[in-house]
């Protein structure tokens, strides 16, 4: 992740921007009223270099921020041009007929040409966006093509600044000079350039080019479902950060029974996702989602809970089961809004026990157990550290949360008082890894996280003094770092799909259509390849700060003698290492409490917001006879992870399969029951028509005297 701008420098950009942006502007006004060239060329020249070099490179959020307030790049452009007319009309410089109404004129068109390019632009953008976005899907029959050029499709800004760069120069070489030559010329080489650009944009509205309409996107919408012939899926819905939540799900879905596919709401969201063959369908729409109603799509499997969820759970043909994103002793595992779902998988008996106790509407015939299997990457414990080598831990402490509880995160108060006592134990080689959201709601948690960063870091600086060597840096030196490169380059290349920059949805899904042969394996092992790589770029004994997509969680755990975290997915996870670990108590309670209220601290060490016990911590780690929670470990894995055996991925793959059952049956008992009706309404009409035409012959009887009832 990129630097964070620091709050004074936040603040630094409108105290310096705002006033030279009102500088500029007094200046014009100052040359307009004493009719003087050199405070009219001033002001325009430093008003757009301050829009060219600042607001458009340094200072973009200023520049929203001032669009917000109806200040726009194009009102501020227009302002500068207006000042400068008004100039050079009061300069007496030029002639009002034979020179003044060509440069006027010449602005104007340029203006209107923005204006026009602009509408174009919009028509093009609402012509390519379809009501659904695709990955891993050959979508060639929509008539993808690639996006007009980024100047003129997308980037109004960059083009009126461009522009405006151009028109200011000349004019204000025109107010200098009095010759209207300069003006003239680049405002007519604006008109030039974007009438070309119009022309060349309107292409993208020819039928040839012009992707289908919505009718038939979801006309083909429709008929790849009745090809693919989807029965299991995954549906997702959620933020920019999120993302993770389903990414862990990817692999184990591809190893399912049937044909899977992910369901998407968002369409940022189709290219948050990790690496995968999987088929995704990105739906936006209400009441396009509806179409799945009618596909044999039968069960979809819910990582995370949404406002977008209960759109999908009206489709009455699909069985929904909620899977989560990881199992933790908090609340927000055991969200009421579970019992919305026809089932709720979890890990094991911990889990079933957890909603039972919270009393939330789950019944307990709807929980099902069935492991995490995702876990099958974590090794097992292979014993103590080496005698007087270097134990490595890993402090991965969790986000403070949607409330201000303060057992949420040990960052905010303990944070620094773990690192520090970690750090000082020469022999202990510390991996921190702050959870991707932290910071994102309290700021105090982000003020705590970049306190511990820096920590970090400079004890890493100062080891490496202390040996003589120089500090291996974020990616390592010499071959360790080009093997890092060479390895990075291969796993790029087998993830990520290189787009050209001004690629829009339609390209991107031209780009990324049915993959070619199964990825899986050939990424399992470019991504091993690149961990190693990572591992060795840099020394053993070097801290480190791990952020980022790569190295994942598992890989840290692969690579730890130890375990420091809080109440979180984070230590039901790493219990299938059956390694130490020790949890932060910030949450006011005494210890016994603590236990007792969360049960994934059973077997781990309750370390202090003062970390007073973190030497005996790393004694008993180094020396396992001094460990009294190995045999505690074991038996809650069981309990929080389930058995062994079967295998997680074979326990998971069955749910899957008997709720798919469940739902075929419901919608054949439906069917049939259909069925029924329509032959009982069809029989009751069948006999209602003849009682009718009974009834009719005997009126007709009587009416002719005929007692008999004879009449035909």
């Amino acid at each position: 992740s990129g630097p964070v701008m620091p709050f004074e420098s936040r603040l630094a950009a409108p105290a310096v921007a705002l006033p030279l942006l009102a500088a500029a502007c007094l200046l014009q006004l100052l040359g307009i009223v004493l009719a003087a060239a050199a405070p009219v060329a001033a002001g325009a020249l430093l008003a757009v270099l301050l829009e060219v070099l600042m607001l458009r490179r340094r200072w973009r959020g200023l520049g929203r921020r001032l669009g917000r307030i109806q200040l726009s790049a194009t009102v501020r452009h227009l302002v500068r041009d207006g000042l400068l007319l008004v100039g050079l009309a009061r300069l007496d410089a030029l002639h009002p007929v034979v020179e003044g109404v060509p440069l006027l004129a010449a602005m104007l068109g340029y203006w209107g040409l923005h204006f026009v390019c602009q509408a174009v632009a919009g028509r093009v953008r609402l012509s390519r966006r379809l009501p659904v976005v695709t990955r891993n899907i050959d979508a060639s029959a929509l008539n993808l093509t690639p996006a007009p050029p980024p100047l003129f499709g997308r980037q109004s800004t960059l083009r009126l600044a461009g522009v405006g760069l151009l028109t200011t120069v000349g004019m204000a070489a025109t107010a200098l000079t009095g010759y209207a030559l300069w003006g003239a010329l680049a405002a007519g080489a604006c008109c030039v350039a974007l009438l070309a650009g119009v022309g060349h944009l309107a292409g993208w509205l020819l039928p040839s080019r012009r992707p289908v309409g919505e009718a038939e996107a979801l006309a083909w919408l429709d008929a790849w479902l009745a090809e693919y012939r989807p029965t299991i899926g995954m549906y997702f819905s959620g933020g920019t950060a999120s993302a993770y939540q389903a990414n862990m799900w990817l692999s184990t879905l591809a190893e399912l029974d049937g044909r899977p596919v992910i369901v998407l709401r968002e369409r940022f969201m189709v290219q948050k996702l990790d690496a995968t063959d999987i088929p995704v369908l990105c739906v936006p729409r209400v009441a396009h989602l509806m179409r799945l109603e009618h596909s044999t799509l039968r069960v979809l499997l819910h990582p995370a809970n949404s406002g977008k969820t209960s759109q999908v759970l009206r489709i009455p043909t699909i069985k929904h089961a909620f899977i989560n994103h990881g199992e933790s002793d908090k609340l927000s595992s055991c969200n009421p809004y579970a019992k919305a779902y026809d089932e709720v998988w979890v890990a094991g008996a911990a889990a079933r026990e957890r909603y039972q106790s919270a009393d939330i509407g789950v019944e307990d015939k709807d929980v099902v157990e069935v492991g995490r299997p995702q876990l099958a990457p974590i090794h097992p414990y292979e014993g103590p550290p080496v005698p007087g080598g270097t134990t490595t831990v890993l402090y991965a402490p969790t986000w403070e949360g949607w409330t201000d509880d303060p057992g949420n995160t040990s960052v905010v108060l303990a944070g620094e008082a773990i690192v520090r006592a970690l750090l000082a134990d020469p022999a202990v080689r510390l991996l921190y890894k702050p959870h991707p959201m932290t910071g994102s709601v309290d700021p105090r948690a982000a003020e705590a996280d970049q306190r511990i960063r820096e920590l970090v870091r400079e004890a890493s600086a100062a080891r490496a003094a202390e040996r003589g060597e120089r500090n291996g840096g974020a990616e390592g030196a010499g071959e360790g770092a080009a093997e890092l490169e060479r390895r990075r380059a291969e796993l790029e290349a087998l993830t990520t799909c290189a787009f050209r920059r001004g690629a829009d949805e339609a390209e991107r899904m031209l780009l990324q259509g049915a993959p070619r042969g199964s990825r899986t394996a050939r990424v399992e092992e470019a991504t091993r390849a690149w961990e190693e790589a990572y591992w060795a770029s840099f020394p053993a004994w070097e801290h480190r700060v791990v952020t980022g997509r790569r190295p994942g969680i598992y890989a840290c755990f692969n690579r730890t003698h130890l375990l420091v975290s809080d109440v979180s997915s984070v230590v039901s996870d790493f219990l299938a290492s059956q390694k130490p670990y020790a949890v932060v108590n910030t949450s006011g309670l005494s210890e016994a409490d603590f236990k007792a209220g969360y049960p994934t601290v059973r077997a781990a060490t309750i370390l202090s917001p003062d970390a007073s016990g973190v030497p005996a911590l790393l004694e008993s780690v180094r020396h396992p006879e001094k460990d009294t929670l190995a045999q505690a470990r074991k038996e809650l894995k069981t309990h929080l992870l389930g058995p062994s055996e079967p295998p997680s991925l074979v326990r998971f793959n069955q749910a899957a399969l008997a709720l798919g059952a469940q739902a075929e049956a419901r919608n054949a008992r439906q069917t049939n029951g259909h069925a029924a009706r329509l032959a009982e309404a069809e029989a009751v009409g069948r006999e209602a028509r003849d009682d009718a035409e009974l009834v009719g012959r005997q009126a007709l009887a009587d009416a002719l005297g005929d007692e008999e009832g004879l009449c035909p």
